[in-house]
């Protein structure tokens, strides 16, 4: 397994990406994932890139986009890089598709979605289905097991029999996240990815799909997921409270406070950059470690 190494075995120089979907503005949960992972870049002096996960057209909102890149620049959140949009790399995902399909690595499935790990039984693995009216899933060995170290949560693993074979594109032709982050990761050469515990047990497969396509795959941080404080996820369709127009030093000391680092008081009136030099300077992930949850105050 190949994990934010160069060809050659050398450690490649850091890169990390924050990859919102442009569906809402963003709340505190998000802000906590783009922080972390901005954090952590800074960290290792390394480059941070933003990515619109805008492929699901259907569930983008007009003007979200543009929202959420001004939002994230008023926390002195910005892009080392132009943001990527999948919208414009349907051709890429095209491609990784035939790859699969020449290697037999793939097959069409007209089954329900299941796209949750465990979810799909494998009716339509082995019936060599022709119809354009299908699905297309990742074929995992059937012994197959996926281990990987997750820089927060530690040693994981999962079989292929818990995990059941990816969705990687719809019925409606259009890529799956699963196929699309990997394609993206590679394409934007990502070596670490910091991003919310919600989407641990997606890294199984997306590791899978990545060793199908030949493709690096990267270092691993799932730092908790925020959820209201009953326990239910934030969403940007429920109650959770947008960023904008928010007081932004003491949102950044709410949300440092979140990932356990402990922020001194007097931040709370600091200018941003101040703060965020602070944070830079005392990064410690290593105090979230094995954290899966956390809820936000009453």
């Amino acid at each position: 397994m190949r994990t934010g190494t160069s060809p050659g075995g050398v450690a490649a120089p850091y890169r990390g990406r924050f990859a919102p979907s442009p569906t809402g503005p963003l709340h505190t949960g998000s802000l906590v994932a783009a922080l972390a992972s901005w954090l952590d870049a800074r960290a290792h002096q390394g480059r941070w890139l933003i990515r619109m996960e805008d492929l699901d057209t259907p569930r983008c909102v007009p003007g979200a986009a543009d929202a959420i890149l001004a939002t994230l620049s008023g926390f002195g959140l910005e892009s080392d890089e132009p943001v990527m949009y999948q919208s414009a790399r349907h051709a890429a995902y095209s491609t990784a598709l035939r790859q699969l399909d020449a290697a037999h690595r793939c097959y069409r499935c007209t089954c329900s979605r299941g796209e949750s790990p465990g979810t799909y039984t494998g009716h339509c693995r082995d019936l060599n289905l022709q119809t354009p009216d299908a699905a297309w899933r990742l074929r995992l060995a059937a012994d197959a097991t996926i281990h990987f170290h997750d820089a927060i949560q530690g040693d994981c693993n999962a079989s292929a029999a818990a995990l059941g074979d990816p969705i990687i594109f719809r019925r409606d032709h259009l890529a799956a996240y699963q196929l699309a982050v990997v394609m993206d990761d590679a394409a934007q050469d990502i070596t670490h990815v910091v991003r919310g515990a919600d989407l641990l047990d997606s890294t199984a497969w997306q590791i899978a799909i990545a060793t199908a396509l030949s493709l690096p795959i990267p270092r691993y941080a799932h730092v908790p997921l925020v959820t209201e404080p009953g326990g239910a996820k934030l969403a940007k369709s429920r109650r959770s409270l947008p960023l904008h127009g928010r007081n932004i030093p003491a949102v950044l000391v709410e949300v440092l406070s979140l990932l356990q680092q402990r922020p001194l008081n007097e931040l709370t009136t600091a200018p941003v950059r101040d703060i965020l030099d602070w944070a830079v300077e005392n990064w410690r992930p290593d105090r979230l470690a094995g954290i899966r949850v956390i809820p936000l105050p009453s």
